[in-house]
């Protein structure tokens, strides 16, 4: 039975039942792999693993008994084979570098050349959550990586940067602006999707649109303007419609080239962005 299977009643209680067990755990001088640390960690159910980590980050961030405690288990669930109980150890070193990166950022250093696409998604996620939290940190950590060999480990710093950026994307722009020139296709992608995903909020178009004025590489400026105008097109929430941020885009640029997309908006009375 998955812990969604249960009623909310029951659901609370196992959770305190968690709780408890982890706690006692903590206390003895050593915890076996046949710990109920370990067997939450490897469950196939997510959102057990999910409260597992959730508990162990908030036993570490409200007791200071348990901190060396949590870093060594969690370095411990890091060296085992099992994907999921990898991933548990990231998420929790996440929840707890959104108040003390220092405390983990060398461990996800360490993971960064895990194989594992659960792994991988951990970092990327935990990456996200750390950069809007706790984002001075963590941008000087995306920074060191951004020339790194290896394209994912690129790819990765580039996601991580994302929800800072939504909120605040003058803080990112700075770091996409030195990747302008990737030849990596996953890699390019990504940079033009969060460059699109930093745009629709409150005063993001301007800042992100204006920035991009100063970017050397038309082809991915190109781009990234088709992906900021087919954001506004999808999201209802955006705070400017698709024909505003069209309309502001064309005020901007002038436009100085075409872009691939023929965006007629006919019904907002406004021409092509192909018309010049």
């Amino acid at each position: 039975m998955g812990f969604y299977d249960l009623s909310k009643e029951e659901r609370i209680k196992f959770v305190q039942k968690m709780e408890l067990e982890v706690k006692s755990e903590l206390k003895k001088d050593e915890i076996l792999e046949d710990s109920n640390i370990f067997k939450y960690a490897s469950d196939n159910d997510s959102y057990i693993r999910k409260n597992l980590y959730l508990i162990l980050s908030r036993l570490y961030l409200d007791d200071s008994d348990f901190q060396e405690k949590i870093i060594s288990i969690t370095k411990l669930l890091y060296q085992s084979p099992d994907e999921k109980q990898r991933q548990t150890a990231i998420f929790t070193w996440g929840e707890i570098g959104k108040h003390e990166f220092d405390t983990v950022g060398s461990l996800f250093e360490m993971a960064l050349n895990d194989n594992s696409h659960k792994v991988k998604s951990a970092i990327m996620g935990s990456l996200k959550k750390m950069g809007e939290k706790n984002p001075q940190p963590t941008l000087i950590f995306v920074q060191r990586f951004l020339n790194h060999p290896d394209p994912e480990i690129r790819r990765l710093m580039v996601h991580g940067i994302e929800l800072r950026g939504r909120t605040h994307p003058e803080d990112v722009l700075p770091i996409l602006h030195q990747l302008q020139n990737e030849v990596t296709p996953r890699v390019r992608n990504m940079i033009i999707h969060v460059i699109g995903q930093i745009s629709y909020k409150e005063g993001c178009l301007e800042t992100v649109v204006l920035d991009l004025k100063n970017w050397e590489n038309e082809d991915l400026v190109k781009k990234s303007l088709e992906e900021i105008i087919k954001v506004h097109q999808r999201y209802n929430f955006a705070v400017k419609s698709e024909s505003e941020a069209l309309s502001y885009i064309k005020s901007k640029f002038g436009f100085n080239f075409i872009l691939e997309d023929n965006y007629d908006i006919d019904r907002d009375n406004l021409q092509s962005i192909n018309n010049k």
